[in-house]
């Protein structure tokens, strides 16, 4: 046999896992279902004689006593044993157990829970109170007791003892259900007036906006509409403005709307709307809109858009309330619907928002604000005085020693003259030239005294003016032309001689034209021309020597001809020299038209001489770094008048006729081979 084994032994060379693995879950789930382990069950027992009972019962209370010794904090064990002794009408016994358990473990609910069940069962009532009692006092914040108490005194009909135990959960605050459960007994049996007193501890205790409410539903559902509405009133008043609820006022109107009270809803929607942020008043604006449109006319439902756009602006100018544009939106809504008051209202908190820094470009919008408020004040509330207020309180505001706004105070000088206080406008535009001296207030006030045909202000304001800005080229042109308007030529003629006399100016060319566009004006035709050679001698643009050449022409004496092609020709001359040769060709192609309208053949063909070729060149480009960019192709203009340039000429010359006969010898070697090729396809042709 020893061998035999060890033969098979050694049989099994192959100990690879097999390919299919067997666990341990599937063995018990085979042994399972194959009742592998079941016993057979204890053959039943007939009890036939009191000694075999009392036999049964020593055997079964042994074991349940050795279950007990072995672990007694298991509570189930208790609880079997004494449902044990509880079929057995072992009341007494059964009792023991239990009272034995609960010095195990005296916080088990269901310990307690089965213990009052037995004395219920068995009509031990007294014993059952005196076991909720201990549970009660042992655990009191575990409601399963007060509940089965309280139902148990309810059921047995002693209402007194129910109260006085509801009483007593009552004083240990419990959560919402025991308060409604007491409220529910009271109105079972007709209670009202107690159910009242109990609701008004309730939301004393449990301070939540839906137990007011359902306390004021309660009255309204047994008639008390005057203390429903009163019960709302407090609850208003008790949360007050920092625990607004929007459930609380809808709940309100509600009530209200069910009494046909519809403008004391209205009032309390607007009150509460009024008071809560738009993203905590969604349904407050949903009721609001639907009480309108079944009650309400066009004008509510315009006011509930109104109210809502309003919310809107308020959330968005807390949030910044640097945010200009929307105190603009705002503002524009507000004057649309709103009295007078209101608006001011707003504007006022609006233009309290100043920029904290004092650069203009945070000023330009906020500026805005006072302009507005200042209109508003004039046009629709019609309040000169408090426009003149805002006016000055805006020009105190603004920090003239770092920036100005001149439309302030044009804006100021203009209502004063509409309000025809003509002192008060000129004070105000003097007072802002001596602060903060600014072309644009200049130029208000020569405007205003202009209108009043006040000239001998204008000059004293223009002469202000100059000092102010020397450079300035337009001031110095339109104080010319005021005196040309007066009649007062000599004078204009000192102004333009003054003006271009200065050493710096931001305009001078326009300056130069207007000069001699007066002097035109004038028929002062040397003084013109004077001026043409002055302007010359500070610059030699081509656009002078084309105007001096054109104003020669256009003079219509004798000899105009002479001198306007006397002009092309020295102007032709200075500009050999010149960088610009597209100016020289501007000057040239000036010069042809003259001669191709006055002039002769030969006074053409001597300008068609000079005219320049147009060359198509290469240059290096320069990258910002200074590296090398590549190359690129520009146009150049070559005049023949340019002494340097004639080697070129020759030599560009002498490369295109070199490439003209390149190109004609190419054709020639082409043609024989061409001849040749034909008379070879000739013979095939006729084949």
């Amino acid at each position: 046999k020893v061998h035999s084994t060890k033969c098979l032994v050694l049989k099994v060379k192959n100990k690879a896992p097999a390919e299919v693995q067997i666990t341990a879950e599937q063995l018990l789930r085979e042994a399972k279902e194959r009742e592998l382990e079941l016993l057979p069950p204890p053959p039943q027992q007939k009890i036939t004689d009191e000694e075999e009972l009392n036999d049964y019962k020593l055997r079964k209370r042994k074991t349940f006593e050795d279950n007990i010794r072995k672990n007694r904090t298991v509570i189930s064990n208790w609880i079997k044993y004494a449902q044990w002794e509880e079929s057995l009408k072992e009341i007494q016994r059964a009792r023991s157990i239990y009272e034995r358990a609960l010095d195990v473990d005296y916080r088990n609910i269901t310990l307690w829970l089965k213990y009052a069940e037995m004395e219920m069962k068995n009509r031990q009532v007294n014993h059952a109170r005196n076991i909720w009692d201990r549970a009660i006092t042992t655990l009191p914040r575990v409601n399963q007791f007060w509940y089965k108490y309280t139902y148990m005194e309810e059921m047995l009909g002693n209402i007194a003892g129910a109260r006085q135990v509801f009483e007593r959960w009552m004083e240990w605050q419990p959560e919402e259900q025991a308060w409604h459960s007491y409220i529910n007994f009271e109105l079972r049996y007709k209670e009202v007036d107690r159910a009242r007193t109990i609701y008004e501890r309730y939301i004393l205790c449990i301070r939540l906006c839906c137990n007011w409410i359902k306390y004021a539903r309660f009255e309204e559902k047994h008639g008390y509409f005057a203390h429903a509405r009163k019960v709302y009133e407090r609850a208003v008043e008790f949360f007050g403005d920092e625990h607004m609820d929007e459930h609380l006022y809808v709940a309100f109107a509600k009530f209200e709307e069910n009494q046909k009270e519809f403008e004391r809803v209205r009032v309390i929607y607007k009150y509460a709307l009024d008071r809560i942020s738009k993203q905590e008043a969604q349904e407050l604006f949903k009721n609001y809109t639907i009480f309108e449109k079944k009650f309400g006319d066009r004008r509510g439902i315009e006011d509930i858009i109104v109210s809502k756009r309003r919310f809107q602006y308020e959330e968005e100018v807390k949030a910044n309330p640097h945010n200009y544009d929307a105190w603009f939106d705002y503002l524009r809504l507000v004057e649309s619907d709103a009295e007078a008051e209101t608006v001011r209202e707003v504007y006022e908190r609006a233009i309290a928002n100043v920029p904290p820094i004092q650069e203009k470009r945070h000023w330009k919008r906020y500026i805005y604000l006072w302009v507005n408020y200042a209109l508003y004040e004039e046009l629709e509330a019609k309040d000169p005085e408090r426009t003149r207020q805002v006016y000055q309180a805006s020009l105190e505001l603004i920090p003239h020693k770092k920036f100005t706004f001149a439309k302030m105070w044009l804006l100021y000088a203009q209502f004063e003259i509409r309000q025809k206080n003509l002192p008060f406008a000129r004070r105000a535009l003097g007072t802002s030239i001596g602060k903060c001296p600014k072309n644009k207030l200049f130029k208000g006030y020569i405007e205003l005294e202009l209108q009043l045909r006040e000239f001998d202000r204008c000059r004293k304001l223009y002469e202000k003016f100059l000092e102010f800005g020397p450079e300035n080229c337009t001031s110095w042109i339109k104080f010319a032309e005021l005196e040309t308007i007066l009649g007062d030529i000599e004078r204009a003629r000192a102004i333009y001689e003054l003006a271009i006399s200065q050493p710096r100016l931001d305009m001078p060319e326009v300056l130069w034209k207007s000069y001699i566009d007066f002097e035109i004006e004038q028929e002062e035709t040397e003084r013109t021309r004077n001026l043409y050679r002055r302007l010359l001698q500070r610059t030699q643009h081509v656009k002078v020597w084309i105007s001096f050449a054109q104003f020669e022409l256009s003079s219509g004496k004798e000899g105009s001809l002479a001198k306007c092609r006397q002009i092309y020709e020295e102007a032709n001359k200075t500009m050999r020299n010149c960088e610009e040769k597209e100016e020289r060709l501007m000057l040239l192609e000036s010069w042809r038209s003259f001669e191709d309208e006055f002039g002769t053949v030969s006074d053409k063909e001597r300008v068609d001489k000079l005219m320049p070729e147009k060359v198509k060149k290469r240059r290096k480009v320069q990258a910002d770094d200074g590296s090398d960019a590549g190359w690129e192709e520009y146009y150049d203009y070559i005049f023949p008048e340019d002494a340097a340039n004639q080697p070129n000429l020759k030599l560009l010359a002498m490369a295109k006729l070199w490439k003209k006969q390149q190109q004609e010898k190419e054709a020639g070697e082409q043609d024989p081979d061409k001849d040749i090729a034909e008379s070879e396809s000739g013979p095939s042709c006729s084949c």
